[in-house]
């Protein structure tokens, strides 16, 4: 275990508030750093409980610009904190299905440089779907990692970006809702999306293998990230909107323990932000008074 830091010591976060009105529990932070802290300390809560009843933490970790904030953290709070890893278990969301592991744009390459590197999770207790895996043994691979997650006892804690489209790990528009790890085409939205990271949409793989709906909702516990004003449409449709296989991550109304976290931007088209007072009783102050008779 690292030495202990007294040197630098986190911020305190600054508490988020509840959008009321929602069909998901959701969570509104200030800052993006905020959330990022709140996240890494629930996991963070989550490893510690596990290890002093001596058992393993088993988490659900997805890739891309949203959770770096709270790898950043975790690994902080390894370097200075001495928060230990090695009673983790790390299932990797999805892998891009075509490139190898040490591939720039790899989801294997990616964690290990965010998070795998940086702690001290043991490497045989780390797995990430192999998109290099030749095709007539894809369904074989997805089985035997599936068993995995099931020989680790479940996954504790799993966390979720969301693409614009509503997608979730890679679980594109009307999936399958009881759906295991498998194979699946990327809808041209998420190709769009992801242009920028391989010079050009075309480089874009069509196919990636993911965790399913079914074995997200097998999770104890979701959480659901979303940060920046380009994801507040997609919030609004998850949190408060139907359940509907046009919006994948809006199943997750149906999980016993999800939670959607986001920062101000991500929220910002909420009923409780944009509208509260069509969302309950509110303290009127004049400033929202104003903003209730410029909506009138």
């Amino acid at each position: 275990m690292n030495s202990l830091s007294t040197s630098a010591v986190s911020p305190p976060i600054n508490k988020p508030s509840r959008a009321v009105g929602t069909n998901l529990p959701t969570l509104v932070f200030d800052s993006s750093e905020d959330l990022a802290r709140h996240v890494a300390q629930l996991v963070a809560g989550i490893i510690r409980e596990r290890a002093a009843h001596g058992q393993q933490a088993v988490l659900g970790l997805p890739t891309g610009s949203t959770p770096v904030g709270v790898y950043r953290e975790l690994a902080r709070m390894h370097r200075e904190e001495g928060l230990n890893f090695s009673n983790v278990v790390a299932f990797v969301l999805n892998e891009f299905y075509g490139l190898a592991r040490d591939q720039l744009q790899s989801h294997h390459r990616w964690m290990k440089e965010h998070l795998l590197d940086l702690v001290n999770i043991p490497a045989s207790q780390v797995h990430v779907p192999d998109g290099s895996v030749p095709l007539a043994r894809v369904e074989e691979h997805c089985r035997e990692f599936e068993a995995a997650i099931e020989q680790a006892g479940g996954i504790d804690v799993l966390l979720l970006g969301i693409g614009t489209n509503g997608h979730i790990g890679s679980n594109e528009p009307f999936p399958g809702t009881t759906g295991r790890t498998r194979l699946c085409t990327l809808d041209p939205v998420t190709r769009r999306a992801l242009a920028s990271d391989f010079y050009g949409e075309w480089n874009v793989p069509t196919q990636a293998i993911t965790m399913g709906l079914g074995t997200i909702f097998d999770a104890r516990k979701v959480l659901l990230l979303a940060l920046g004003e380009r994801k507040a449409g997609i919030i609004r449709e998850v949190a408060e909107g139907p359940v509907s296989p046009r919006v994948p991550a809006s199943y997750l109304q149906e999980h016993a323990d999800a939670t959607v976290l986001v920062d101000a931007a991500a929220g910002s088209q909420l009923t409780s932000s944009q509208t509260p007072w069509a969302a309950g009783k509110v303290e009127w102050s004049d400033a929202l008074i104003k903003r209730a008779l410029l909506w009138l």
